[in-house]
């Protein structure tokens, strides 16, 4: 009987150690989130699946990289393939192999698109028109669509009547979140890729939305203001500080004198504005109208939104960048004129 009893908790512990090991096994392949989040991975040409395992390791994708281990020995792949993948986190070890071995052109990038910070809509237009292979002209024509506008204003919370404003240059300006963009169509159209830029520019102020409405604004009066400090900030150091400049300016209901705005007026570029300069007669020209130009100059980062939210309390009115883009803050014309005189450089 004894011995019995004692086979009978040997075996035990044994099941129950095939069990635990099973469940170890299963959880350790098993996706690492239920939540959806997708993560790009680039398989380089001539990886093994072991490589693979460890790039997939390194992304974050691998629960227990023993059990990924164990997972490919039990497994064999013929025809893993080398791209730049769409995956996500609620993915298990088999649906990534999978993707691999057999890629299905929804998970496969086949381009990027980059909006880079503090560009303007004919640099962004640029490069949608680079992937869609038509003119950046026909992109910015699609883009003042006012049928087109008028659904965007439906869809999207941050969108309001205030694009369509007959001063406004570009309707999209700062509204195009800046980031890389990978695209899985075969045959994207311009709509679908700036749906992308959008839903992330959406993505991005709701997190903010009640903070935004504490200061007054339309998130069309914030993205405004925020793409100036983008335009005019070098440094994300600075960006608070001058942010705090351009309030406090607002605050006394003195012009911004914003050379940025005036540069934009003129769709011009560069550092050096000349009197003649601020006399053009444009809502973006902050020399000549007092408070926010009329719309966003620019696209706006995220250190700049945050930025612009918690800027600095000061009681600095202007400010001068010296070449290197230092920034000296003054707090009276006169300081400022004496800080240009010893440090103009343009």
């Amino acid at each position: 009987m004894k011995n019995k009893k004692i086979i009978y908790i040997i075996g035990g512990v044994i099941i129950a150690c095939i069990i635990g090991i099973i469940i170890f096994y299963n959880h350790g392949i098993s996706a690492v989130s239920s939540k959806d989040e997708e993560v790009i991975v680039t398989i380089e040409s001539g990886s093994t699946a072991s490589q693979m395992l460890d790039t997939l390791d390194e992304a974050g994708l691998v629960n227990n990289k023993l059990c990924g281990e164990i997972f490919l020995k039990l497994n064999h792949f013929d025809h893993l393939q080398a791209n730049t993948y769409i995956l996500n986190k609620n993915m298990s070890l088999s649906d990534i192999f999978s993707i691999f071995e057999n890629p299905d052109v929804q998970y496969i990038v086949l381009s990027r698109l980059t909006i880079k910070e503090g560009t303007t809509i004919p640099e962004v237009a640029q490069s949608f028109a680079d992937i869609l292979n038509i003119s950046a002209d026909e992109v910015i024509k699609q883009w003042d669509n006012q049928d087109y506008l008028q659904s965007l204003i439906d869809e999207y919370w941050f969108i309001d009547e205030s694009i369509l404003d007959a001063d406004i240059l570009y309707p999209l300006e700062g509204y195009l979140y800046p980031e890389t963009y990978y695209i899985t169509e075969l045959e994207p159209d311009l709509k679908s890729m700036t749906k992308l830029a959008l839903d992330m520019m959406d993505q991005q102020l709701s997190a903010y939305q009640d903070d935004i409405e504490k200061m007054g604004w339309t998130p069309h009066q914030f993205l405004t203001f925020a793409s100036i400090v983008e335009r005019e900030s070098l440094f994300d150091e600075d960006r608070p500080k001058i942010a705090g400049v351009f309030m406090n300016r607002l605050n006394k209901d003195m012009l911004l004198q914003s050379d940025i705005t005036v540069n934009y007026a003129w769709q011009r570029t560069g550092v050096d504005v000349s009197v003649a300069h601020t006399q053009i007669d444009s809502r973006y020209n902050t020399y000549k109208y007092t408070g926010l130009p009329v719309g966003p100059i620019s696209t706006v980062s995220k250190v700049t939104i945050e930025s612009c939210l918690n800027y600095e309390h000061h009681d600095y009115y202007y400010f001068f960048a010296k070449e290197d883009g230092t920034v000296i803050y003054s707090r009276t014309y006169e300081e400022h004129q004496k800080v240009v005189e010893e440090n103009k450089w343009y």
